[in-house]
């Protein structure tokens, strides 16, 4: 199978810059990081808006951060936190589009960030991770696809790196200490009486720190981190595994609040950059990049049984769409499926199939659920709306351990593609699920009059969902999209042509300018 193309960004200065960087011995005052974090785009100053994230040990001056070749504001450094003996800081950049050399302390990386025009590569991955034993795998077998994408970048820069949820799985923390363990075993009635002491919020965030450290050390992780810009949105293993869907004295006991605490404080460092949200209700974010945008809405922080999102949530969500430019394409960070089988079947008949009550935290997950089908409306209506008179919406999603694809046509026409990319270091589940999942593909949903969604295959591939670890490689070339998957064992997927320019249906007026963030 082709490989994709080489992004047309001057590949020898890149790698020629990428050599001076490299050249440079490892930084003794640095004990975490750099990781580089987008934080939007301004296409009246073609500058990227980026936050450096870097720990030091405790006590220790910040290090310098130094911008090769570059004009504009001093970089800002402002210390965000102190965890396990770290401190951490992080700095504030503007940087022009081109190929960028920085340093922290006396470590040296490469920036490829585009501008409106040029060709790139962005990649989206999701589930880094497994519930149990996790760290317990060779690092070869566990980061293989993480080592597969680093070799990528290597030789065809990434300017995006898009993360969709489940970048740790933090389930070990409910064994950190006797009252978790006590608390997890507990009807759901009986958790609110279980206090959050001292000492198991400071087991849990030793197990969060554990997890962090563990997953942005990996060497081909750290590389991809500190080289290219990320933008990230939670899912449950960032919190704990079904956070949202359990009856609500499991959310609202101490030691519930306390986990959806610490697991904030961690989102604020390692998928948020170091930023405190703005809201204290939702984490949704919208992020301007030259010729498109990311909206990545909060899926978890105001979920309930009977509620995916509050109108926090839903403001800030079609706030993204209201600001998005004219024409360029959205994609849509929905951390679990947005286009999906009739799961509403299988949730219906669970309670009658012994053993099956486990998962039903894990079917209320789903926008397919019954509980949620009025919320899955209108997220479908908004959606929709936007690729009918503004311009293209792809959903990206991961959460279900498959690749897997989708498509929703509207009666204008219009067609709105989910890609689902899932997971970059979860095993995947049996073949026989995949295929159990696929027939129920076959026979088609439609939540929308006149929008029927369709469960389609993989380019090169026979059935509907790929049981093999993966992540998404999108591409623009010449202003066209295409997406391909990796997949572990079948290799790299032919592209799948996306939408690329705007409706054949006139646009709605909108404000121009998508400013960097809603955090």
């Amino acid at each position: 199978m082709t490989e994709p193309p080489v992004p047309s960004s001057s590949a020898s200065v890149q790698g020629a810059a990428k050599r001076a960087c490299d050249a440079a011995p490892a930084s003794s005052d640095v004990t975490l990081g750099p990781l580089v974090y987008a934080r939007g785009y301004d296409p009246n100053s073609s500058r990227h808006q980026l936050s450096i994230l870097v720990a030091t040990q405790e006590g220790a001056a910040p290090p310098d951060l130094r911008v090769e070749g570059a004009s504009g504001p001093a970089p800002e450094v402002i210390a965000v936190d102190t965890l396990g003996g770290h401190d951490f800081w992080r700095f504030d950049l503007s940087v022009t589009a081109g190929d960028t050399c920085y340093g922290v302390g006396r470590l040296r990386h490469t920036l490829t960030l585009p501008a409106p025009d040029d060709d790139l590569a962005v990649a989206f991955v999701s589930c880094n991770g497994k519930e149990h034993g996790d760290f317990e795998r060779p690092e070869g077998e566990r980061d293989a696809m993480w080592l597969r994408l680093a070799a990528r970048h290597a030789n065809a820069p990434l300017s995006l790196l898009i993360m969709g949820g489940d970048q740790i799985y933090a389930d070990a923390a409910l064994d950190a200490h006797p009252d978790l363990s006590r608390w997890a075993e507990a009807p759901p009635r009986e958790r609110l009486e279980i206090d959050a002491t001292p000492e198991a919020e400071a087991a849990v965030t030793a197990v969060f720190l554990d997890r962090w450290v563990r997953s942005v050390r990996s060497p081909s992780v750290a590389r991809l981190m500190a080289e290219v810009p990320s933008v990230a949105m939670w899912d449950d293993h960032d919190i704990f595994d079904g956070y949202g869907s359990h009856p609500a004295p499991v959310q609202e006991s101490p030691l519930g609040q306390m986990i959806y605490r610490i697991a904030r404080r961690f989102f604020r460092l390692f998928q948020a950059g170091g930023h405190l949200p703005q809201s204290p209700a939702t984490l949704s974010r919208t992020l301007a990049q030259p010729g498109f945008a990311v909206i990545a809405p909060d899926l978890r922080s105001e979920r309930q049984k009977r509620r995916v999102m509050g109108e926090a949530g839903w403001r800030a969500t079609e706030e993204g769409f209201a600001r998005a430019r004219p024409g360029e394409p959205v994609f849509v960070l929905s951390s679990v499926p947005a286009l999906g089988p009739r799961l509403s079947l299988v949730e219906a008949v669970h309670k009658l199939i012994p053993g099956a009550q486990r998962y039903e935290d894990d079917l209320r997950d789903q926008w397919q659920s019954r509980a949620h089908r009025d919320e899955w409306r209108r997220f479908l209506r908004l959606a929709a709306g936007h690729a009918d008179e503004t311009g293209p919406v792809t959903f990206l999603s991961g959460e279900i351990h498959l690749a897997g694809r989708g498509e929703m046509r509207t009666p204008q026409g219009t067609i709105l593609h989910q890609l689902i990319a899932s997971g970059i270091s979860h095993p995947p589940p049996p073949r026989v699920f995949a295929r159990a999942l696929g027939a129920l593909g076959a026979l088609g949903e439609a939540p929308l009059s006149g929008h029927p969604i369709r469960i389609r295959t993989l380019p090169g591939q026979v059935r509907r969902y790929a049981a093999e670890r993966n992540y998404l490689l999108l591409t623009r070339q010449r202003g066209a999209w295409q997406a391909r998957w990796d997949l572990e064992h079948s290799g790299m997927t032919p592209a799948l042509s996306l939408p690329s320019g705007p409706p054949a249906a006139s646009p709605r007026s909108k404000r121009d300018g998508l400013e960097a963030v809603a955090l």
